[in-house]
């Protein structure tokens, strides 16, 4: 296959992928292994890199005034009734904390021993149930709306948070460095959920805590790489223009399919909420787990 054209796919795969609760991870290892291409060579790995962050810059543009709100709001809230400690920001900044520290520790030790295609199908097949049921316990207090009598949503926009709730979502955040398929998305969505937040406010809290979670991660990584450090790094002078065009294609198109994904998951989730994602990870999970016992047999 032309690189170019794997460069399109994996693009697509990345911005499909990436803020959805189904893993990019585990659907990037597939693409990896359908189309007979090693990701974690120098120069993949790179690209992988450069994909991630194409995603990953699709949501301060896509948020960009929600963003521009908040920090002409700083520290007290559009309402006024919002400190420096509960500010949105500050509650993105205090998960992104509670993650960072024992996320970067966990994967050096354990996590990449968990890279499997195995792992991924387990987490995919256990993570969609999760979600499946974590949603239908909030189904009925979503459709009742705010003020319903007894329900277990308490929490209707990001602007109202507690910090509690952004430490409990950046503890779970974890589990998705650590088991590859769990998928941050999908970690952060129901840990909202389990908290008392709806559907809207916790993904809303998901995407904003995406931004550093991401940024870290991946900048981390490619400075590593560019430095001659960690795992088959390659230099900048070790990429021709072939290589810097192939790179071009993949952030290109992860942007501009990411930033779609995000206005469209957004419109989705009010209405639908995640089941048919929970369905989706177990089917494929289950495919994946059938796929590999086969091959190893």
């Amino acid at each position: 296959m032309h690189d170019y054209l794997m460069s399109l796919l994996l693009g697509i795969v990345e911005g499909l992928t990436e803020f959805l609760p189904v893993s990019s991870t585990a659907h990037l290892r597939i693409a990896e292994a359908l189309l007979n291409v090693s990701l974690s060579s120098g120069y993949w790995k790179m690209y992988t890199i450069v994909i991630q962050l194409g995603a990953i810059l699709c949501l301060p543009v896509y948020f960009r005034q929600r963003i521009a709100k908040f920090l002409s709001t700083f520290p007290k809230g559009e309402r006024g009734d919002r400190t420096l400690a509960t500010h949105p920001l500050s509650l993105t900044l205090v998960a992104f904390v509670i993650t960072a520290i024992p996320a970067y520790l966990l994967t050096k030790i354990i996590g990449k021993h968990l890279e499997s295609l195995y792992i991924m199908g387990s987490s995919l097949v256990i993570g969609g149930i999760v979600m499946w049921v974590i949603d239908a316990m909030n189904a009925r207090w979503e459709a009742s709306g705010p003020g319903a009598s007894g329900s277990r949503i308490k929490i209707w926009h990001m602007e109202d948070m507690k910090i509690g709730q952004a430490i409990w979502i950046g503890a779970c955040q974890i589990l998705s460095a650590v088991f590859p398929g769990t998928s941050r998305s999908m970690a952060t969505i129901a840990a909202g959920q389990l908290a008392g937040m709806s559907r809207a406010s916790a993904l809303e809290f998901s995407f904003f805590l995406s931004i550093p979670t991401m940024a870290a991660a991946t900048g981390y990584e490619l400075l590593k790489s560019l430095r001659g450090k960690g795992e088959n790094p390659i230099g900048v002078s070790q990429i021709d223009a072939h290589g810097w065009i192939v790179m071009a294609i993949g952030f290109l198109v992860s942007f501009i399919v990411a930033y779609g994904t995000v206005a469209w998951f957004m419109a989705w989730v009010r209405h639908r909420g995640f089941a048919a994602f929970a369905v989706y990870r177990i089917i494929a999970g289950v495919a994946v787990l059938v796929w590999i016992s086969r091959i190893a047999g």
